[in-house]
């Protein structure tokens, strides 16, 4: 079984980076996630996909993990695109490629 240490990506709703600066070790399946009959609920008999550890360093990451003796595959993050920066007066500057309306 291996595990997955990455750092995860902002939420796409908002703006903000909040969540994304601690890197996270999480187990991936074991076996397949199943309908439960009854209910029509999904289950698996593996727990530990239940479990996430929150690391503030990959190094602490890959740390944990020789430690314990589990397998692990590392995914960086991309980096960020440049922030545009634009002034509000921007939205009514001459040479724009349709004018602006409301």
């Amino acid at each position: 079984m291996t595990a997955r240490i990455y750092k995860p990506a902002r939420n796409a709703m908002q703006s903000g980076t909040a969540k994304t600066k601690r890197w996270v070790l999480e187990h991936e399946l074991s076996e397949a996630r199943r309908i439960e009959p009854l209910m029509g609920w999904t289950s698996s008999g593996d727990t530990r996909q239940q479990v996430r550890l929150f690391f503030d360093t990959k190094e602490e990451a890959i740390a944990y993990a020789t430690r314990e003796g589990i397998a692990y595959r590392v995914e960086d993050p991309k980096p960020a695109a440049p922030p545009r920066l634009m002034a509000y007066a921007d939205n009514f500057r001459a040479g724009l490629p349709e004018p602006w309306t409301h």
